[in-house]
């Protein structure tokens, strides 16, 4: 057929342009050390940043729920709404200070359904350039008005929400940022975002994926971080990070989430988390209260493998938190380093595009609390003399 023709030669386009992809099976996934093909690896490439994935009291209760059923059976609206479901809202709801809280199937369809439920044809919505793709598709399928602003650039920020006001009509705005953002690991300027949006009458949606459970007291993320008053702010947190499970949960204010629970098809469309999920999530949120040290030592190693690599003359970019990219630029030499860090013992993966720009290609790494310093001390000692042997250090 012509149109599989089509489609063999965009394949053999992406091959040539050095971004072609496909999953690894590994062993232990989730773990600070992986197999995969038979070689053991220290992971740096997991987003199971507090070891919650594979700790035994989540695993416990995951299996203990199986007991209600594997599956919801339907959608929440429908007849899929256990205790549970309510439980997990009113904990996550708590625990990240907001009135009321929302799970969805997973942080990227949270995404899609928040900013399409709130934003339509003729509101404005204004999404910080470096922002998840989730935000980014959620965005085209609003059909808004989308205006994309440079990374963190408040001042451009205020510019388009000045410019906004000089409309006629009146009109929903929304600002959309990432907290952390995922490939370059540095934290947006939330505290004047937050002040900008109050300034200008625009709704806040924040992606905390890579901060709850991460930064802030307790893990409870940038906002709680911060100590910024909670009014006109979505919260979507996944539940898949750190966290260790799956789905997501959006916070917020109660009319918001009362106007999401009738508008937002993610939620509506979309069978209820099964009861092993939910269990897990609130055993890990259990696991998290009582060691709020996870969240701190998480950190701590990703300031220890960031300070080494700069120390070496590797860019970091302008990362403060547990994601720690080495800009390489070309995506050749991207894979090209990768690959010597595997060979090496260090599993970690080449970023690309479209995922980032042309010309910044990266590795990212990735610690987790459960590391232990010496396994970031063998990173950076791989580092080092992969680096020097491909001549990207001295």
């Amino acid at each position: 057929m012509q149109s599989l023709q089509l489609l063999q030669r965009r394949l053999d386009t992406i091959h040539e342009r050095h971004l072609y992809r496909q999953p690894r099976v590994t062993v232990d996934g989730a773990e600070p050390w992986i197999t995969i093909n038979g070689q053991r690896l220290l992971n740096l490439s997991s987003n199971n940043y507090l070891g919650l994935a594979t700790h035994p009291g989540v695993k416990a209760a995951a299996a203990a729920a199986t007991q209600q059923g594997c599956g919801a059976g339907a959608s929440r609206l429908i007849a899929g709404t256990f205790e549970l479901h309510g439980i997990l809202e009113e904990r996550i709801a708590r625990f990240k200070g907001d009135e009321r809280a929302l799970l969805f199937s997973s942080g990227y369809v949270a995404n899609l359904s928040v900013i399409a439920a709130l934003a339509g044809p003729g509101d404005l919505i204004l999404s910080d350039a470096l922002n998840h793709a989730s935000l980014i598709d959620g965005c085209r399928l609003s059909r808004a008005e989308c205006q994309v602003y440079p990374h963190c650039d408040l001042n451009a920020l205020e510019a388009l929400l000045t410019q906004s006001t000089q409309s006629s009509h009146a009109r929903l705005r929304l600002v959309v940022t990432d907290t952390v953002f995922s490939m370059d690991g540095d934290i947006a300027p939330l505290a004047e975002i937050v002040e900008l949006c109050r300034r200008y009458d625009a709704l806040l949606l924040v992606d905390e994926a890579h901060a709850t459970g991460c930064l802030g007291p307790g893990g409870r993320g940038l906002i709680a971080q911060l100590g910024l008053p909670h009014s006109g702010i979505i919260t979507m947190s996944t539940l898949s990070k750190a966290l260790g499970g799956f789905g997501a949960c959006v916070s917020g204010d109660s009319l918001i989430i009362e106007y999401l629970v009738n508008t937002a098809r993610g939620f509506i469309f979309t069978t209820a988390l099964p009861p092993t999920v939910i269990a897990a999530a609130l055993a890990a949120l259990d696991i998290l209260e009582r060691e709020p040290q996870r969240a701190e030592q998480l950190q701590a190693h990703g300031a220890f493998l960031r300070r080494g690599l700069q120390a070496m003359g590797f860019n970091t970019l302008a990362s403060t938190t547990q994601i720690v990219p080495v800009l390489v630029g070309d995506s050749v030499r991207a894979l090209r380093l990768a690959e010597a860090l595997r060979q090496a013992g260090v599993f970690t993966v080449a970023i690309r595009p479209p995922t980032v720009p042309p010309g910044a290609a990266r590795v990212r790494a990735c610690v987790m609390a459960t590391h232990e310093r010496e396994d970031i001390a063998y990173a950076l000692e791989a580092f080092g003399r992969v680096g020097r042997r491909l001549n990207m250090v001295e």
